[in-house]
């Protein structure tokens, strides 16, 4: 009440001060009412039964019913049709399982697994290159029916970069270990809590792998089972990798050809590709922190020509600004906050 006296003094209106505070208008006028400030009487009013609330006598039955030798096995979906076709009617489906939670009656039975509930991923920020990387395993079709390669790519999810890829006939621990070791001596970042994201695949989970990262003083990261959106960047990285022209749709012939091909695109992609999701600069500029310089200059070439033709500019400049930090998994930040 006092914040909103001090706005309103000093010149606000009223119903803007109350929305800055989160206090509908409506309440306002409810405290002051008399001219006086009235103590909040919601915590002590006293509120009437719901017309269609069940009765205690009615719960009972609900309860009996459930306990009875004929439906102590059935849950609600089923036992409220079977009273239906002998003309009863005790409860709706809803406040069936409603009362039984109510008296902790409900528990998963059957011999099926009871559904997890699996937590969102930590997320990670990455405010430079070689803090959080993104990897996964897909698969490369060969000329023939049923068979294929695999593909191991790991990304930096700063820079877009790259950072280390191989082909196998197989997806095993062992080559994605050899694969990790490689590319973290090549960057020159062991020992520095490196973050690894990936999936729950095999591979990912293999003790041979979980080894190498602790040797290598990487930090574990898994998306939820089953959910791609927990690991974007690499999923967008292969569908890049899937939809460039070069792509051959008729397979790859052999292991060579599918290596010389991976190849020549991570050369493409860390070198000529400039990424949209970076301002347009290539990942190898963005890793080795040029992409300032470059965007600086972008900048300076757009206000010039803006002074040189001022109406053929009819809303602002194209932002031209480095992207900040980048984000593994954001959601988890909004919901802490």
């Amino acid at each position: 009440m006092q914040f909103i006296h001090e706005a309103v003094a000093s010149g606000a209106r009223q119903d803007k001060a109350c929305e800055v505070i989160g206090l509908s208008v409506r309440t306002l006028q409810r405290w002051c009412c008399g001219g006086k400030i009235n103590a909040d009487k919601r915590p002590t009013a006293v509120r009437c039964d719901p017309e269609n609330k069940l009765s205690t006598e009615e719960r009972q039955t609900v309860i009996r019913l459930c306990n009875t030798e004929e439906f102590a096995s059935l849950p609600p979906s089923q036992i409220v049709p079977i009273l239906a076709d002998r003309g009863e009617y005790v409860a709706s489906e809803s406040s069936f399982y409603r009362i039984l939670k109510a008296e902790n009656m409900l528990s998963h039975r059957g011999k099926a697994k009871p559904r997890n509930n699996h937590p969102k991923p930590t997320s990670f920020t990455a405010k430079k290159a070689n803090e959080v990387w993104s990897w996964d395993i897909s698969y490369m079709p060969t000329n023939v029916i049923g068979q294929h390669y695999y593909l191991y790519m790991i990304e930096d999810i700063y820079s877009r970069k790259v950072v280390g890829w191989e082909v196998h006939e197989s997806e095993t621990g062992e080559q994605a270990a050899d694969l990790l070791e490689r590319s973290v001596w090549s960057e020159k970042c062991r020992k520095k809590d490196l973050v690894l994201h990936s999936d729950n695949g095999a591979p990912m989970k293999s003790l041979t792998m979980r080894a190498k990262m602790y040797d290598l003083g990487v930090v574990t990261s898994r998306s939820r089972p089953r959910v791609s959106n927990d690991n974007p960047y690499s999923e967008s990285l292969f569908r890049t990798v899937k939809y460039h022209p070069r792509w051959p749709s008729e397979g790859f012939k052999s292991l060579d050809d599918a290596r010389k091909w991976v190849k020549s695109f991570v050369d493409w992609y860390n070198n000529e590709h400039r990424h949209s999701r970076i301002r347009f600069v290539t990942p190898n500029q963005r890793h080795k922190g040029l992409d300032v310089e470059i965007l600086a200059k972008r900048k300076s070439l757009y206000q010039r020509k803006r002074q040189e033709h001022p109406h053929r500019w009819s809303q602002k400049e194209r932002n031209w600004q480095p992207v900040g930090v980048v984000e593994l998994n954001p959601e988890q930040h909004k919901q802490a906050a």
